[in-house]
C-alpha cells in the first residue's frame, strides 16, 4: 500500500493508494494548518476495541462498546493492555483523549497515518510509532501498516491501522495461558513484547525476498527477458519499503533504551536491548539484499550482452561462410563469350561444370566450417528465443 500526500479543502493533507505498491510518502499537513488537527472519515465505522486486564494470576478478555468503559481499568494494579483495531472516527478519538489524557499532538500522529517511527515522551504517556509488516497469503508481497502505542503506567494502548492484520497472536496466547513471565510484569514489558514481535515479523518478510532472488539470479544466467528486469525493479523498490521501515523503527528503539523515562524500568530496557539487535539484524538482511538485487540488475545487463554477442557470432560465422561462395557464383554469373576467346571461362562449356561448380563451393563451405570450429567458435553460441 503506497501513499500520496496530495492538497484537499481540509486542513490536513490525505494520503491516496498509489497502484504500483512499491514505496510509501508521509503524511504531512497542509501550509497554515492548525497543530493537532485529526483526518479521519466523518462517516467511518467505531473501532473495534478490546480488552485484555491481567495480572500474575488471573486475565480476562472484553470488548468494549466505547472508550470510557476503559477508564475503570486505567489506574488498577493490573495491566490493562486497550487494542483499538481500526482508526475510528472523530467522535472515538474525542472519548479516546478523555479517557487516556492524551495530547492533541499525540493524537494527530496516530491518527493521521503514515507517520515516519519515532518516539514522543509527554507528560503521562509516551507514544511509539511502529510500522508492522506481514506476508500476504497467497503472494509473494507484504502487508504493511502503522500500528502506535501509547504508554502508560499501568496500561498501554494499541491502535492498528488495519483491523484484519496483525502479529500479535502469539502475545494474546501467553498471556491468555500464563506463559512465560509476561504477566509477572508491567504495561512496559507488554509494549516490548509487542515492539519485538513487530522485529521479528519483518524476517519471515525477508526470507520471501532471499527466495525470490535466488529464482532471480538463475533467471537473469540462464534466460534474462524484459520481465526478469520489471521483476528486478519491482523487489528494489519494495527493499526500499522495508528499509525505510525499518531504518527509523531502530533509531525509535535505541531512543527508548537511552531516555530515562519512569514509564519504562531498567529491567525492561535489556530487553530492548535485545530488540534493538534484532532490528539492526533485520537492516543488515535488507541491505544485504538490496546490494543483491543491484548486482542482480549488473548481471542483467551483461547476460544480455553476452546473448548479443552470441547473436553477432552466429550471424558472422553464416556470412563468413557464404561470402566466398558469393563470390563464386558472382563470377560464374559474369556474361562471357567462349568464342571469342578460350580464356572468356573455359569451364562454362564443360559437360560436368555445374558439378564442379557445387563441389567447389560446398568444399570451401566445409573448409570454413572446419576452421571455425578449430578455432572454437562454435563453442556456447545456442541462441534461444525470448
Amino acid at each position: 500500500m503506497a501513499y500520496k500526500s496530495i492538497n484537499t479543502s481540509s486542513a490536513v493533507a490525505k494520503p491516496i493508494k498509489d497502484d504500483d505498491d512499491s514505496y510509501v510518502d508521509y503524511f504531512y499537513d497542509n501550509p497554515g494548518a492548525l497543530p493537532g488537527t485529526l483526518d479521519l472519515e466523518p462517516d467511518a465505522p467505531p473501532p473495534e476495541i478490546v480488552l485484555i486486564d491481567y495480572c500474575e494470576t488471573a486475565a480476562t478478555r472484553s470488548k468494549l462498546a466505547n472508550p470510557q468503559e476503559a477508564a475503570a481499568y486505567l489506574d488498577t494494579e493490573s495491566v490493562s493492555w486497550v487494542d483499538m483495531l481500526g482508526l475510528g472516527n472523530n467522535e472515538t478519538w474525542q472519548q479516546m483523549g478523555e479517557v487516556f489524557d492524551l495530547h492533541l499532538m499525540a493524537q494527530e500522529d496516530v491518527v493521521n497515518v503514515p507517520q515516519r517511527p519515532k518516539v514522543v515522551d509527554y507528560e503521562n504517556h509516551i507514544l511509539i510509532i511502529a510500522w508492522m509488516v506481514m506476508v500476504k497469503p497467497n503472494s509473494d508481497n507484504f502487508h504493511k501498516e502503522q500500528v502506535s502505542f501509547i504508554l502508560g503506567k499501568h496500561y498501554l494502548l494499541t491502535v492498528q491501522e488495519e483491523p484484519d492484520y496483525d502479529c500479535f497472536g502469539p502475545v494474546r496466547d501467553r498471556i491468555r495461558k500464563g506463559q512465560g513471565t509476561i504477566r509477572k510484569h508491567g504495561a512496559d514489558y507488554l509494549a516490548y513484547t509487542l515492539l519485538d514481535s513487530i522485529i521479528d515479523g519483518f524476517f519471515p518478510v525477508l526470507e520471501v525476498y532471499g527466495e525470490r532472488i535466488e529464482e532471480l539470479e538463475d533467471e537473469v544466467v540462464v534466460h534474462p527477458t524484459r520481465k526478469t528486469l520489471e521483476k528486478i525493479y519491482k523487489i528494489r523498490r519494495e527493499l526500499l519499503t522495508l528499509r525505510r521501515a525499518i531504518w527509523p523503527q531502530r533509531d525509535a528503539i535505541n531512543t527508548l533504551i537511552r531516555d530515562s523515562s519512569d514509564l519504562i524500568s531498567p529491567e525492561v530496557r535489556v530487553y530492548l536491548r535485545d530488540c534493538y539487535d534484532h532490528t539492526v539484524q533485520v537492516m543488515d538482511m535488507v541491505e544485504t539484499y538490496r546490494e543483491l538485487s543491484s548486482g542482480l540488475m549488473d548481471v542483467y545487463l551483461s547476460s544480455v550482452g553476452n546473448k548479443m554477442n552470441e547473436i553477432m557470432k552466429l550471424l558472422t560465422v553464416m556470412s563468413s561462410i557464404f561470402i566466398p561462395l558469393t563470390f563464386v557464383v558472382g563470377v560464374y554469373g559474369m556474361n562471357f563469350n567462349t568464342e571469342k576467346s578460350p580464356l572468356n571461362m573455359p569451364e562454362l562449356n564443360w559437360y560436368f561444370g555445374y558439378p564442379l561448380c557445387w563441389t567447389l563451393m560446398l568444399t570451401i563451405a566445409s573448409g570454413l566450417v572446419y576452421f571455425f570450429w578449430r578455432r572454437g567458435w562454435f563453442e556456447n553460441s545456442s541462441v534461444k528465443d525470448d
